[in-house]
């Protein structure tokens, strides 16, 4: 009895180091609340936070007396805890020392780095996204850190994951998926696939490329398409697809599928498309940042110098990327990560904006898209809703797309997503006002997940330790 208690008390004591306390409520007084849901912002409000839930959300006067830790955010706002719904978390790769890239050698090994993989989520926190949706990634690297997370043994955002995706033989993402041919013959497959991973969203992807530089490559076929989607469903399980066109998106869509992984960027939607969005309120990721990367890279690598990349990326590695700029040598660049590749890169240069667009009308029409970055670095959300706010969206809109509209994405705004009573206590409190310019969400002062203040001192990001942003 006694060596249990012993490990009891030891456990207990790991999950302390990974959270804060919460032995009394949390009042934050007098602050500006942007709720997460696209109402309006409401001045002068009181959020009482205890036992990781909203208690509480109401006129400060209505806190008044309350006991508690206590807050007085006078002249600042309060949203909610940021989503990005499409990770690829760092921490894996092909043989020893080599990035990943689709179409590594098959002949490697899959190698994991635990290191690289918390120092990403580390990342996420930092910069305010409380929850990640991983979409596709090798098992081992992101399934031992989901579980640790919801175990409270790491500092890392809520983890979400798909593990494996699913595709059809040498289609999209073929080397991280359970590739299968067929039905019936594919269901003992998927089957295995569900009882030793769990995902808590399957990722199918369903594009034949032939587009910017790649060439054609096989699709899943359709029929089988719908067989996936049905099988997870009866699983419970909510499905995501890849997919880049318009045509693919609605075959997908009538397939039965979820949500879009991406919305499509080959080419401006059509009117029709952007009035079947609204109908059916399908969730799209935005995914525009990891285009935008590419020439941005190359045209403004002072990027690599704002804090929240200086606090989030290893220096040496930001020293490497502006010394390959400076000298000229995108070779460098395409070896370690073909899609920096110059084809690559001017195809997306040309396609971002037509991306950015879509994504403006299916929101103003009422759509429902829901921020992702197709990376692995929290300071990319950050970029995510910058992109959003040059396309012309509103910023109302757009902290709704990264907030609810991402639990939504999830299936999960019942519980999450929003500053409400009852749900999950995750937030972000900012020095200044994100709808008078959408930067603003940058000037993060506090993050909260699960009720937990974030002692940013405690995260192992890769550029350095911070220090705590308000004491």
């Amino acid at each position: 009895m006694r060596y249990m208690k012993c490990v009891f008390l030891a456990a207990a004591t790991l999950v302390f180091a990974a959270t804060a306390v919460r032995a009394e409520p949390t009042i934050i007084d007098h602050v500006t609340l942007i709720d997460g849901t696209g109402r309006a912002p409401k001045p002068d409000m009181a959020v009482v936070i205890d036992g990781g839930k909203f208690t509480l959300v109401g006129p400060s006067v209505l806190a008044k007396g309350l006991a508690g830790q206590r807050i007085d955010a006078t002249g600042k706002y309060l949203i909610p805890g940021l989503f990005d719904v499409h990770i690829h978390l760092a921490g894996f790769s092909r043989g020893k020392g080599k990035e990943w890239a689709p179409g590594g050698k098959t002949g490697d090994k899959w190698v994991v780095d635990r290191k690289a993989g918390e120092q990403a989520l580390a990342s996420y926190l930092y910069a305010g996204v409380t929850t990640v949706l991983d979409v596709g990634n090798i098992p081992e690297n992101i399934l031992p850190l989901r579980a640790d997370e919801r175990a409270g043994k790491i500092l890392s955002p809520h983890i979400f994951a798909t593990g494996n995706l699913v595709t059809y033989p040498g289609s999209h993402g073929t080397d991280i998926a359970v590739n299968v041919s067929s039905w019936p013959e594919a269901e003992a497959q998927l089957q295995a696939q569900f009882d030793s991973q769990h995902p808590d969203v399957q990722k199918i992807t369903y594009d034949d490329e032939g587009w910017g530089s790649r060439p054609l490559i096989p699709i899943l076929p359709r029929d089988l398409l719908e067989h996936i989607i049905r099988f997870y469903n009866l699983h419970g399980v909510r499905t995501t697809v890849h997919v880049s066109n318009e045509s693919r998106a609605l075959e997908a869509i009538y397939s039965g599928v979820d949500t879009l992984a991406h919305t499509p960027i080959q080419g401006p939607v059509t009117d029709a498309f952007v009035r079947m969005a609204a109908a059916k309120q399908i969730p799209m990721a935005t995914t525009m940042m990891i285009g935008d990367n590419y020439t941005r890279l190359h045209e403004h690598p002072e990027y690599l110098d704002q804090p929240l990349y200086v606090a989030t990326m290893d220096p040496a590695e930001r020293a490497r990327l502006k010394k390959l700029i400076a000298d000229g040598k995108e070779t460098a660049l395409a070896n370690s990560k073909p899609l920096y590749q110059r084809s690559w890169r001017m195809w997306m240069k040309t396609q971002t904006p037509i991306l950015q667009d879509n994504l403006r009308r299916i929101d103003e029409a009422g759509g429902v898209i829901a921020t992702g970055t197709d990376g692995s670095n929290g300071a990319g959300e950050q970029r995510e809703l910058e992109l959003l706010a040059e396309a012309g969206v509103p910023p109302l809109h757009i902290i709704r797309a990264a907030t609810y509209n991402g639990a939504r994405f999830i299936g999960r705004q019942e519980t999450m997503g929003s500053i409400e009573e009852g749900k999950d206590a995750d937030l972000v409190l900012l020095a200044a006002d994100p709808l008078a310019d959408i930067n603003n969400a940058k000037s993060i002062l506090m993050v909260m997940k699960d009720g937990a203040i974030i002692d940013e001192s405690k995260l192992d990001l890769a550029g350095g330790m911070q220090k705590r942003r308000m004491e």
